[in-house]
């Protein structure tokens, strides 16, 4: 019986391990002595004029969920298509439901105004 876990326990300590290893490399090799070119904007490479620090409405970050959302689940779509002539009517039923679900989960989203920009 513990050999069916001993592939999982190896997993966890690899999964405790490579964090714990990655921030205390980070630690070792960061850099010591902090100084203003070290601490400047960098990400354009312009200059920020005015406040660097912008609220943004969560409506864009709902989007960006919303599509993450349907586009995994459309992902779990491939594999259904490749081996749609050999499913059951089991699996058909469970795919019709499957995108049942999407269908509704996009107009309840839709119907809340989720998906308008304002």
């Amino acid at each position: 019986m513990l050999q069916g876990y001993a592939f999982v326990l190896i997993l966890s300590g690899i999964a405790f391990i490579l964090p714990v290893a990655a921030t205390f490399m980070g630690y070792l090799l960061g850099p010591r002595k902090p100084d203003a070119i070290k601490g400047d904007t960098y990400e354009s490479g312009v200059e920020t004029i005015g406040d660097a620090w912008v609220q943004f409405r969560a409506q864009y970050y709902l989007i960006g969920l919303i599509f993450l959302i349907f586009d995994v689940e459309v992902i779990f779509l491939f594999p259904i298509a490749l081996a749609y002539r050999n499913l059951s009517l089991f699996g058909v039923a469970a795919t019709i439901t499957f995108v049942l679900i999407l269908i509704l989960g996009l107009l309840l989203e839709w119907r809340k105004g989720s998906l308008e920009w304002q």
